[in-house]
C-alpha cells in the first residue's frame, strides 16, 4: 500500500484505465500472480479523479483473479494490512469481482513438482520458449490457474466463479486473512470441490500445454476437437428450459477433430454448479448422442451437464461444452 496514491501513476495503471474506458461491453480481466498494486493504483486514480458513479462503472468493468495474496512478504514477516489486495477487497467488494485462489495453485505447484519428468520431456527444450524453461525451485506452474480460468475452452464462463473449470471453483466467503471477503476457496467445501476438479482436469491442462510446446518446437502439433451440439459449433454455454419429466436429446454427432483423430465422448453432471442437488440420469453417456432425463422435482432449479470430448492424438486434447438445464413446470 505504500506505493498506492499520489505520484504513483504508471504506464501500467494508465493502461488498465484506458482498457476499461474503451467502448466495449466485455470485462477487462486482470490476472495477478504477484503483487496487485498496479491495479490498485488504477482504482485509486479513478477514485480520486472521477465521480462515485464513474468509479462504480469502472469497478464493474474490471474482473480480477489472484493467485493467493502475494502483495506482501509470503514468509509471514508482514501481515495482510500492507497488501493492496486487502485494500481492494475491503473497500470495493460490492462492485469489484475479485477471485482469490488458495487451492488451484497449490495443487498445480505440488503436482507439477511430483510429475517433473513430464515437463522435462514435453516442455523443456521445445523450441525457443522451451529452451528458457527452467527446472523448478519451489513448484511448477503454480500461477498458471490464473490463465487457465479465462481460457476459452467452452467449459466455464469466467465471470461466474462457482461453475468450476480449469482454474478452480470459488464461493463467496471470508478469505485467508480472516478479514475481507471475496470469491475464494481457501477452506471448507469450496476447497474440496476445487481440488476435486483440479484432479479431474489436470491431464487435459497438461496435454494442452504439451501440444502447444510441440507447435513451438516443430510448427505443428495436435489440435483440439470441435464440439458441435444440435448444430451449434460455438463454445458458448447452452441453456435448455425443458418441462420437468421430459427426456431431452442432445446430439453431438457432428463433432469433429481437425486432425481426423478418433474421439471419445463423456457426458457428466457437474452437480456442484447447479441448484438441483439430486442425481440426473444421462443415457448413453459415452456416445455422441445422449438423452437427459429431466427429474420431476427439478422445476425452478438448474443443473449443469458437461460434454467432454477427447481425441487420441499426441497429446490427447479435450474440448468441452456446458449445457445448463433450467426445468419448468
Amino acid at each position: 500500500m505504500k506505493y498506492i496514491g499520489a505520484d504513483n501513476n504508471s504506464d501500467g495503471s494508465n493502461l488498465i484505465i484506458g482498457q476499461a474506458d474503451e467502448n466495449d461491453d466485455r470485462p477487462v480481466w486482470v490476472t495477478i500472480w504477484g503483487g496487485g498494486n498496479t491495479l490498485a493504483q488504477a482504482i485509486w486514480q479513478v477514485q480520486h479523479t472521477r465521480s462515485d458513479a464513474d468509479l462504480k462503472a469502472f469497478l464493474h468493468k474490471i474482473h480480477v483473479y489472484t493467485i493467493t495474496d502475494q502483495d506482501r512478504h509470503y514468509d509471514g514477516s508482514e501481515g495482510y494490512e500492507v497488501s493492496s489486495h486487502q485494500w481492494m477487497r475491503r473497500e470495493f467488494s460490492e462492485d469489484l469481482l475479485f477471485i482469490w485462489d488458495e487451492c488451484a495453485w497449490k495443487f498445480q505447484n505440488d503436482t507439477g513438482r511430483n510429475k517433473w519428468e513430464e515437463y522435462e520431456t514435453h516442455i523443456q527444450n521445445h523450441g525457443s520458449l522451451g529452451s528458457q524453461y527452467p527446472k523448478y525451485k519451489y513448484g511448477v506452474e503454480g500461477d498458471t490457474p490464473s490463465f487457465l480460468h479465462i481460457m476459452p475452452t467452452g467449459l466455464n464462463n469466467p465471470d461466474i466463479p462457482n461453475q468450476a473449470g480449469w482454474g478452480g471453483y470459488f464461493e463467496w466467503g471470508i478469505g485467508a486473512d480472516n478479514a475481507t471477503y471475496a470469491y475464494t476457496n481457501n477452506r471448507g467445501i469450496a476447497y474440496k470441490i476445487s481440488m476435486k476438479y483440479q484432479k479431474h482436469f489436470y491431464p487435459a491442462t497438461f496435454n494442452n500445454f504439451a501440444a502447444r510446446m510441440d507447435w513451438a518446437k516443430e510448427g505443428k502439433g495436435n489440435r483440439n476437437p470441435i464440439i458441435v451440439i444440435d448444430g451449434d459449433a460455438s463454445i458458448n454455454i447452452m441453456t435448455k428450459t425443458p418441462p420437468r419429466g421430459a427426456v431431452i436429446t442432445l446430439d453431438a454427432s457432428e463433432t469433429f477433430d481437425p486432425d481426423g483423430d478418433k474421439l471419445t465422448f463423456n457426458w457428466w453432471l457437474l452437480s456442484e454448479a447447479g441448484t438441483y442437488t439430486e442425481d440426473v440420469s444421462i443415457s448413453n453417456s459415452n456416445s455422441s448422442t445422449v438423452k437427459v432425463h429431466i427429474p420431476f422435482d427439478s422445476a425452478g432449479k438448474n443443473f449443469h451437464v458437461i460434454c467432454e470430448v477427447t481425441d487420441d492424438g499426441i497429446h490427447n486434447l479435450s474440448d468441452y461444452r456446458r449445457i445448463i438445464f433450467e426445468p419448468t413446470d
